[in-house]
């Protein structure tokens, strides 16, 4: 039998599987690094300024290319990573996280940096497991990928023995294997019986204001067009969870927006007033039913999804099915007929117009400082037809769910799960999977402030992303909740727990090799952004923005 370093084993299924980035803080696998050089250069290296900027550029890898990211660190670094992890896990992205680990023969004698931290990612990860023999590459690394892609997909950790991933430099007779169906998600698309697929027809015909409510299985499963096609069939409106929000175009005559609590009020308004929902790909969670108020508990519910325990988590169900979203979405629209509910259609057409009514103002004010609604008509407005908006948590997610909207069945929008300072470096990730479409990020000051030093890694590494930075030198989020901890009378002082210094990201751009636009005027923001996507690198694009304007509150019946 021919031996092999374990680091040629590891090589050779990283390519087989289809990776093409490893994102990693040095030093770990050392010797696969080199392997990937020799065997397979076409497998970019990206070295990053910190462990959780690396598994963040995983999940935005992920996310877009529908692969498994890959992200690693050193066994100092893996508490980091673990942390990193908890906005895939969350998200139900496939990354797998690869450790240095401790070593038998050390174990429990004050090594230098050894801590026991492989519980640490029992809470975030579908599989955490260590490989202590060489020979174990081959299973565990296809049992990684089988478990990251199957079912609800999510983050796994491969502890491998040696505190920089030592292991690989053993050799061993095992071989490669790679198994392509667990390449991408969703590696198995189980399909719906006709039965349970007509069931669920009837009950739809028997309401009076069905709605649809899409969540991110949607947008994994790749199912946006059969979504589309189901809703005009049978003529009813759709609402969309954040993490599903590119599912349809917010321009749709049939799209509602964004439901649950980073919402538009006309979602939720008709989401609360419908008598039958279907849920499509999403676990029914807090965000995208406003803590169970959106619909009401206990209002009539079909639901698809492909993982079976999601099904019926929160509300109770007339009829399920535990299928892929595309088959199911599919098979639904070839047996459906239209349901002619032209009355429930005028009425959520009249809560559309009366939003767009409300903000109109806002989102063409010319007010200065500007205001983030602004931002947000201007991205609607400007990117392209095939750009991907990559949105941060908290105020960033709030300003994108109200008032951005997908206008072409080509964009492409992710949103944070929950952690602040994700965006911009999922945002790298992004452009790593798709380097041939425009990747916009948009975050506050507040959360580009979590990783600024990953500027300079996309300038080294030349991912031309495009930063729009709604700058009011604030987390003006928490504004509200600590008005309300002072009694409703804030002090001055009591400002300091949620403002920073006005602060020129534009001019750090620049010191970091990026080019760096300052928008203080809303005149400017579509030139500025028109230069961003036409720069060929790296760009931060710092508006000057109202500390004062906070984003309207969700409805709430």
């Amino acid at each position: 039998m021919t031996r092999r370093a374990g680091a040629r084993v590891v090589a050779d299924m990283l390519d087989g599987y289809g990776v093409t980035h490893v994102f990693l803080v040095p030093a770990i696998l050392r010797r696969t690094m080199a392997e990937l050089e020799r065997r397979h250069p076409h497998i970019e290296r990206v070295v990053t300024h910190g462990e959780k900027a690396a598994a963040y550029m995983a999940d935005g890898y992920a996310r877009v290319s529908g692969r498994p990211g890959v992200a690693a660190a050193q066994v100092v670094g893996a508490l980091n990573l673990a942390a990193g992890l908890r906005e895939p896990f969350l998200a139900g992205s496939p990354v797998i996280a690869l450790t240095g680990g401790r070593s038998p023969a050390t174990k429990f004698r004050a090594v230098y940096q050894e801590v026991d931290d492989l519980p640490a990612f029992d809470p975030v990860t579908k599989l955490n497991a260590t490989v202590d023999d060489a020979g174990r590459f081959p299973d565990m690394l296809r049992q990684a990928f089988r478990v990251a892609t199957t079912g609800h997909p999510g983050p796994v950790h491969l502890q491998i023995q040696g505190n920089e991933g030592q292991l690989d430099t053993e050799e061993t007779d095992a071989e490669p294997r790679v198994e392509a169906t667990f390449a991408r998600v969703p590696a198995v698309r189980p399909a719906p019986g006709d039965d349970s697929v007509r069931e669920i027809l009837r009950l739809l015909g028997e309401a009076e204001r069905p709605v649809i409510v899409a969540g991110g299985g949607v947008r994994a499963s790749g199912a946006g067009a059969e979504l589309v096609a189901l809703a005009e069939t049978l003529g009813i409106p759709v609402a969309t969870s954040a993490n599903g929000k590119d599912t349809i175009p917010g321009t749709h005559p049939l799209a509602l927006g964004v439901v649950g609590t980073y919402s538009r009020e006309c979602a939720n308004q008709a989401v609360a007033r419908s008598d039958l929902v279907l849920f499509v790909g999403t676990r029914t969670g807090s965000m995208t039913t406003h803590f169970w108020a959106v619909p009401p508990e206990g209002t009539a519910a079909v639901q698809i999804d492909l993982e079976p325990a999601h099904l019926g988590l929160n509300y109770p169900l007339r009829a399920f099915l535990a299928a892929d979203a595309k088959a199911a979405l599919s098979r639904l629209a070839a047996l459906a007929r239209p349901l002619h509910k032209d009355g429930w259609l005028a009425e959520t057409e009249r809560l559309k117009a009366e939003w767009r009514d409300r903000y109109r103002e806002v989102l063409t004010s010319d007010a200065v400082p500007i205001r983030p609604e602004r931002i947000a008509g201007e991205l609607t407005a400007g990117l392209p037809a095939d750009a991907v908006l990559v949105a941060d948590t908290g105020h960033a997610g709030m300003w994108m769910a109200q008032f951005h909207d997908v206008t072409s069945p080509g964009q492409g929008y992710l949103r944070s799960a929950g952690h602040l300072g994700w965006a911009f470096s999922a945002g790298v990730g992004a452009k790593c999977a798709a380097p041939e479409r425009p990747v916009v990020v948009f975050t506050g000051d507040a959360g580009l402030y979590y990783h600024l030093g990953e500027i300079e890694t996309a300038v080294r590494r030349r991912v031309n992303l495009i930063t729009v930075v709604n700058n009011n030198h604030g987390g003006n989020q928490s504004k509200r909740g600590f008005d309300r901890a002072y009694g409703g009378a804030p002090t001055g002082k009591s400002r300091e727990l949620w403002t920073y210094e006005d602060v020129d990201f534009a001019r750090i751009a620049e010191g970091m090799g990026a080019l760096g636009l300052r928008v203080d005027k809303p005149g400017d923001l579509k030139p500025a952004l028109e230069r961003a996507l036409s720069a060929g690198r790296p760009a931060v694009i710092d508006v000057h923005t109202d500390i004062e304007v906070v984003a309207p509150l969700p409805y709430r019946p």
